[in-house]
């Protein structure tokens, strides 16, 4: 549904085919001092993160929607120094 590897900095993306009814996955990892945030649109839900340099952190959140929406974005806030990887699925 939406996928980074080794990114950087913030970004948004989007997640392909909508989000289904039910339960939805996100997976971040990352490395680097800072906290990232990732919000999912629509929905207004949002989770921090705090990253450490020299180790890698991670957190697996699901989330259970009660309605399909045709489209979502998840938007990931970083410091540039902060390397991180995300997967947004069911």
């Amino acid at each position: 549904m939406a996928q980074a590897v080794n990114v950087t900095g913030s970004r948004e993306l989007d997640i392909r085919g909508g989000i289904p009814a039910g339960p939805l996955s996100i997976l971040v990892n990352c490395q680097g001092r800072g906290t990232l945030t990732v919000s999912v649109e629509p929905g207004g839900v949002s989770f921090p993160l705090e990253c450490v340099e020299g180790e890698v952190s991670g957190t697996l959140n699901q989330l259970s929607l009660k309605r399909a929406r045709d489209h979502g974005t998840v938007h990931v806030t970083a410091p540039s120094r902060v390397r991180w990887a995300l997967t947004v699925g069911r």
